[in-house]
């Protein structure tokens, strides 16, 4: 059974920093061949993408809110995913959630898939900023 387990979440003031953390199990998920996105969701909002980062690492995604506060690393050898977010923000109150979605090709341009092909989700944990 593939299963994606979120930690690190919490509340954290406004300017303050949070890494969240996505592991992986499963005997039959080969971490390594996905992609990996990070999405929230805030009360009343629809799930929005966060950031995504390639199958080897090698690429990143990031939503304009993300960028330049948040980084996306993984670690395919320890099979996790973490997000660094850094200058949080109220806005950023949601419910964090890692997913695993389609790599595409293993050679030449990554593939960056859209919400809908994300197939293997975790249960989410909740980020707080309070202003």
């Amino acid at each position: 059974q593939v299963q994606l387990v979120e930690s690190g979440g919490g509340l954290v003031q406004a300017g303050g920093s949070l890494r969240l953390s996505c592991a992986a199990s499963g005997r039959t998920f080969t971490f390594s061949m996905y992609v990996m996105g990070w999405f929230r969701q805030a009360p009343g909002k629809e799930r929005e993408f966060v950031a995504a980062i390639s199958w080897n690492g090698g690429g990143t995604r990031y939503s304009d809110s993300a960028k330049g506060r948040f980084t996306v690393s993984r670690d395919n050898a320890k099979k996790t995913v973490s997000l660094q977010m850094s200058s949080l923000k109220p806005e950023d109150t949601a419910v964090y959630y890692c997913a695993a979605g389609p790599a595409g090709s293993y050679s030449g341009a990554y593939n960056w898939p859209p919400i809908a092909d994300y197939h293997t989700w975790g249960q989410g944990t909740q980020v707080t900023v309070s202003s």
